[in-house]
């Protein structure tokens, strides 16, 4: 038989979009550099670095529930163009649910992992693990990230 089969890019072929600088590059010291394919598009980097142009090292991917539940700023949920869309960082970030009900559901979690949060800053020696609330929230999201 023939036919074509689709190359995965090479690793300096690779980029990823970033809301303040555009295009970015895996930095060819990062461990991640020749990966060539990443479950999830998404990924978390701690520095930045501009020389040639703009690398990122020190990367993860990150899967979409842990990005919606551990993420920064508001989530949101609403109906576009028949979607159910999540968004957050005021809507750099989106996400298509099953459903409206999934959509709000996992809004509602992570409102209450924020509530969760701050009652542990609050109260310190409070013990998530134990307390009704916490542990129920905290099967929840590890139920949802490890079967999602």
């Amino acid at each position: 038989s023939t036919g074509a089969v689709k190359m995965q890019p090479k690793a300096e072929e690779l980029k990823f979009v970033t809301k303040n600088d555009g295009y970015v590059h895996i930095h060819p010291s990062s461990v991640n550099y020749q990966t060539r394919h990443f479950e999830s598009p998404y990924l978390v980097y701690h520095e930045k670095v501009k020389t040639s142009r703009v690398f990122i090292r020190d990367c993860s991917m990150v899967s979409v529930y842990p990005l919606v539940l551990l993420g920064g700023g508001q989530v949101h949920t609403q109906l576009l163009k028949g979607d159910f869309v999540i968004s957050l960082d005021d809507g750099w970030i989106r996400f298509v649910a099953a459903s409206h009900q999934v959509a709000e559901l996992v809004k509602e979690l992570r409102c209450e992992l924020d509530q969760l949060l701050q009652d542990k800053i609050k109260n310190p020696s409070m013990d998530l693990c134990v307390c009704p609330r916490g542990s129920r929230i905290i099967d929840m999201i590890v139920k949802l990230v490890t079967t999602q």
